[in-house]
């Protein structure tokens, strides 16, 4: 199952004797995760030039919040610093933004947020194939 995952660790207790049963999830599509409040997702032509798009869409559509979107790349060598494309509203539950890039055949990429109260957020690597 691919997530979202939370950038700040959190810890989680269970306690002893406890049952944990996990009811089955839809596995979410390449470039996105699933957060606790929706899914962030990174589109666009990897190992080319294009236009990428990262888009976040809350599960209760009803609260409007602020969000920065953006993206981070990553190769054989290094991984690169986050990169945004802005600072945005969600209008109906959803915000977007999207710019133009030039990703080379051996590079991956991933969808970054930073959430109104400054929590971030990343979806699993996508690399070319």
């Amino acid at each position: 199952m691919r997530r979202a995952i939370a950038v700040r660790a959190t810890g989680m207790c269970l306690a002893a004797g406890s049952l944990l049963v996990l009811a089955p999830m839809r596995v979410p599509p390449d470039g996105c995760g699933d957060l606790a409040s929706g899914r962030l997702c990174i589109e666009g032509p990897i190992g080319a030039a294009g236009t990428f798009t990262t888009r976040y869409i809350r599960n209760d559509g009803r609260h409007e919040t602020r969000v920065r979107l953006g993206y981070q790349r990553r190769d054989a060598r290094l991984t690169a610093f986050a990169d945004w494309f802005g600072t945005s509203r969600t209008l109906h539950g959803a915000a977007q933004l999207s710019g133009s890039l030039t990703t080379a055949p051996d590079e991956c990429i991933r969808g970054i947020m930073i959430d109104a109260k400054g929590k971030a957020y990343a979806t699993q690597w996508t690399c070319a194939r």
